[in-house]
């Protein structure tokens, strides 16, 4: 069987958020692909009066062939979104969680 391109289908599944943002939200969403380094992020910037805007909730690094979920604040879960389409646990590190902590995770451990 082929392997997936996991960059087309992590830059997919970030687009696919981006366009969840509600419509009264007042800030912009940025998505920052990095391919070169194979990093990939949605953040949220602006201003809520005086209020300033940043938040980070979707953070993803490739290393060594396997997709590392770095942050990961979505409801359904980036790793289950991941494997929906495809992506063998075995290839999914859950990078937000500790070393020790992974190892009881149906995930990969490195």
């Amino acid at each position: 069987m082929e392997k997936l391109d996991y960059r087309q289908l992590i830059k997919e599944l970030l687009k696919q958020h981006a366009k969840q943002q509600a419509k009264n939200d007042p800030s912009e969403t940025e998505l920052i692909f990095a391919p070169e380094s194979d990093r990939y992020l949605l953040v949220y910037l602006g201003w809520d009066g005086e209020k300033r805007i940043y938040a980070c909730p979707i953070h993803i690094d490739i290393k060594d062939e396997k997709i590392w979920i770095q942050r990961d604040f979505t409801e359904a879960g980036i790793a289950q979104q991941l494997v929906d389409r495809g992506v063998p646990k075995s290839d999914i590190v859950l990078g937000f969680r500790s070393p020790f902590v992974r190892q009881f995770s149906e995930f990969a451990v490195v």
